[in-house]
């Protein structure tokens, strides 16, 4: 990256004549040349000359870590973010569920994001009664801004097999660990490949638009689900999508089979260790201020972390992990250091 006043495309050079301007060259699409203005005139004597005025010109950024449905998704569907209250929340609900009837879409989920209860003044999560108030019928699912739990309204809770009795679960409160995954994978799963599309078109477009030319789409079976993510590395689009598969396996065996299954480039992005701290499931040494008879969710052991790095390790492809809390991030540390120690660490 550098702050340039000229730019030389195809034999011509852009510039401010600034007397300490720096020069950029460019020809057929390659940059040729950077550097003082009065060698890059020297070297390209007949090129035409344009100003910038003192642009700042960047290469193309690339976004290591992204969900692009999920993100378009938030862009299409009910944007919960900056909902100031409880109140403010529910009543665009309402306004959402209103404008999108479910005559036109029977079984259509309206799928929300955003809402940050430590924001409100009230401070309480939107309730299953209340989105069965705000959207009576429909099924709704609306995941909170750390993407770590989500409030469903009946509709939704009702179709989901054994969410009762599963980890996380909450009658009236957000769902969250085990219980927000089978929620999201049931919300997701009522997507029509068309809505998925757009979604994409609309996160991808966003990315051009701010000079992002590639993306690292982290997904994984609780996250976007295989035919998601298939479907978005066959996405026709001009910003480039690398993927990674965030499943764990044991043996370098397992490992290369997920890859070939997926298409992946790597097994980790987000590998979840922990949940976050918002949701308080982030995986933490010692108990939450708030939640004190709590530490969060562990889903990986240090063994557990430690045979996916080797066997990652192994097949000669990038593992990764999601460690938010303490307990997250040091059972990582040791996991690494374990492999380390036995493959060696220029190996891993």
């Amino acid at each position: 990256m550098l702050v340039t006043t000229r730019l030389l495309v195809n034999g011509r050079i852009y510039s401010s004549f600034a007397p300490d301007a720096t020069s950029i060259a460019i020809t057929d699409g390659t940059v040729v040349w950077v550097g003082d203005e009065r060698a890059g005139r020297a070297l390209h004597p007949a090129a035409e000359i344009e100003d910038l005025g003192g642009a700042f010109v960047t290469p193309g950024f690339v976004d290591t870590h992204v969900h692009i449905t999920a993100l378009g998704l938030n862009l299409v569907g009910l944007d919960l973010v900056g909902a100031n209250s409880l109140d403010e929340c529910l009543a665009r609900v309402r306004t959402f569920a209103a404008a999108n009837p479910e005559t036109a879409h029977p079984d259509a989920v309206i799928w929300g994001h955003g809402w940050d209860d430590t924001e409100w003044a009230e401070q309480t999560p939107p309730s299953t009664a209340d989105l069965d108030a705000a959207a009576p019928g429909r099924k709704v699912y609306l995941s909170r801004i750390d993407v770590h739990s989500a409030a469903c309204s009946s509709a939704l809770r009702d179709g989901i097999s054994g969410l009762t009795d599963t980890a996380g679960y909450s009658a009236e409160g957000p769902l969250t660990f085990d219980a927000h995954h089978l929620a999201r994978n049931a919300a997701r799963n009522l997507l029509t490949e068309t809505q998925r599309a757009s979604a994409r078109t609309a996160a991808l477009d966003l990315c051009a638009s701010r000079g992002i030319v590639a993306v690292h789409e982290c997904g994984g079976p609780d996250i976007s689900g295989l035919t998601d993510f298939q479907e978005l590395l066959a996405h026709d689009h001009g910003v480039e999508v690398r993927g990674y598969w965030g499943e764990r396996v044991d043996s370098e065996e397992d490992a290369r089979a997920l890859l070939d299954k997926t298409g992946a480039d790597g097994l980790g992005g987000d590998l979840f260790i922990d949940g976050s701290l918002g949701s308080h499931t982030a995986w933490l040494l010692e108990p939450y201020a708030d939640q004190p008879d709590s530490t969060g969710n562990a889903y990986l052991d240090v063994d557990a972390i430690a045979a996916h790095i080797r066997a990652c390790t192994l097949a000669g492809v990038q593992a990764g992990f999601h460690a938010i809390g303490d307990g997250a991030v040091s059972s990582a540390a040791a996991a690494f250091r374990k492999v380390a120690d036995e493959l060696g660490g220029p190996k891993v």
